[in-house]
């Protein structure tokens, strides 16, 4: 099944349109996330850190939550030129994260601003961000729409079960 976020994508995209990925983000992820940057902030590794900084135990690091965004730009086509984020509230391990994208603005060369607003399962706002960027122009939805055709082989989502 294509992906929805793609499909929208194809049709064209407007102001006012959102979308929304959600993910539980474990310790592992953060693990993870940590070697590719190489951030080891003790924050998310060394509760006794945790403890003297306030926290109830070990956080995500910020951008691998704020990176929710990739999934809805990667689908969309979406060339990011800027991004500015915000982090209200810490991300715990075993945290389920909402995050709804809304594009703001498009211009007639395809270039858009877009808000993301991240909420944890307590729909306590956790995070916020602003985007802007390039969307897709018509030859370029129209290749979308071909690899869609083909089954969207690269897109290791076009076959994740949506509802």
């Amino acid at each position: 099944m294509p992906n929805p976020i793609r499909l929208n994508a194809v049709q064209g995209l407007a102001a006012g349109d959102s979308f929304s990925i959600t993910r539980t983000f474990t310790e592992e992820d953060t693990i993870q996330f940590g070697d590719l940057t190489r951030d080891y902030n003790p924050v998310h590794y060394d509760t006794r850190w945790t403890d003297q900084k306030g926290f109830k135990g070990l956080i995500c690091h910020g951008l691998l939550v704020g990176s929710m965004i990739c999934e809805f730009g990667g689908q969309v086509g979406w060339l990011a030129t800027g991004m500015d984020f915000k982090f209200l509230k810490p991300v715990y391990f075993d945290d389920t994260i909402h995050c709804k994208v809304t594009i703001t603005s498009i211009d007639e060369r395809m270039r858009a601003a877009a808000e993301a607003i991240f909420t944890n399962q307590a729909d306590e706002q956790v995070g916020h961000a602003y985007l802007i960027g390039r969307l897709p122009n018509l030859p370029e939805r129209e290749v979308l729409e071909k690899m869609l055709s083909e089954n969207d082989p690269t897109n290791k989502l076009s076959s994740k079960e949506y509802g």
